[in-house]
């Protein structure tokens, strides 16, 4: 049994990170009691059917009830409705935290919202994969992946102490950021990259001159990983890009520009520069391997399955 306990713990939301989460839990032996909450009420039978915890209920307010942990799985913009939900259930010195994709939108929406006896303290799981739903959780979803918590002026070091321990014992390395700060890292390794490619498949699907079949048929890996990551949320997503608008349209800037550059080195047969560009982006893979991110070996469409038949792919 993990050192690490909590009496009850709340899970809102209970899609692929909650129900992970959920599993891991259960696992490990975190938590006496395990609280789902849905607002949808077929997800929430699906829910009870895997045996995802120990109450289940459609009232976020009813789910924190007693809890000691509350943790807040759902779409980034409907956090604040989330937590004015749940304020006047929340027991006093309670922590909660959630794991959405973009942090300062979260502290905006929530904080206000909250009571102060309570440990608000924001968290992000870098850590997902294209599917959603209760179906698509596993309990190691988290190991060796990091979850960054943002932390607010004031915070009790003593339940940021005790999130850090439960993230580590569902298998995380934590770090800690200024959320403003994490937004603008994630607007890069995470939501411009999705969305572009968003952008290249939906390109490929509005070609007339190539016919969709033959985009199926010869997609080389590239693209095929494309489409895994274009299969992702889209309620999330949404959310993502309205949430850290400022962030995502900033290095969306700076892409398009070295964009341009590279369309400029091609029309004028400037090889030097390709090759330049090609040999340092390689080093950044290399780096990636070696920080245990990634594994270096031949998947020809990323079939290499990381715990109960599911393939890794970072999320947001």
């Amino acid at each position: 049994m993990s050192d690490i306990q909590f009496d009850k713990i709340a899970l809102i939301g209970i899609g692929l990170i909650g129900s992970s989460l959920a599993r891991v839990i259960r696992e490990k032996k975190l938590a006496k009691t395990i609280a789902v909450s849905s607002r949808s009420s077929e997800t929430l039978e699906r829910a009870h059917a895997l045996e995802l915890g120990d109450t289940y209920t459609t009232s976020a307010a009813e789910a924190v009830r007693d809890a000691d942990l509350v943790i807040v799985s759902v779409p980034v913009g409907a956090s604040g409705k989330v937590a004015r939900d749940i304020a006047g259930n929340l027991k006093p010195g309670a922590i909660v935290t959630d794991v959405g994709s973009t942090k300062k939108s979260v502290v905006e929406q929530m904080l206000p919202a909250l009571p102060e006896n309570v440990h608000f303290i924001p968290g992000h799981p870098i850590a997902g994969t294209e599917h959603s739903g209760p179906d698509a959780g596993f309990a190691h979803l988290f190991e060796g992946r990091w979850c960054i918590l943002t932390p607010v002026a004031g915070t009790d070091e003593d339940a940021l102490k005790k999130l850090t321990s439960f993230w580590e014992a569902c298998g995380s390395m934590v770090d800690r950021m200024d959320p403003g700060h994490h937004d603008l890292v994630l607007a890069i390794v995470s939501h411009v990259p999705q969305l572009i490619a968003y952008n290249i498949v939906g390109t490929a699907d509005d070609l007339e001159t190539v016919t969709k079949s033959q985009v199926i048929k010869y997609s080389a890996s590239g693209f095929r990983d494309f489409t895994r990551l274009a299969a992702s949320d889209p309620t999330m997503w949404r959310d993502v890009c309205l949430h850290n608008k400022d962030a995502i349209l900033e290095m969306l800037a700076r892409f398009s520009e070295d964009l341009s550059s590279m369309q400029r080195a091609i029309r004028w047969g400037d090889g030097e520069k390709l090759f330049d560009l090609f040999s340092r982006t390689r080093h950044i893979r290399k780096s990636i391997i070696e920080a245990g991110q990634d594994v270096d070996v031949p998947d020809f469409g990323r079939h290499v399955a990381v715990s109960e038949g599911h393939e890794e792919h970072e999320e947001h």
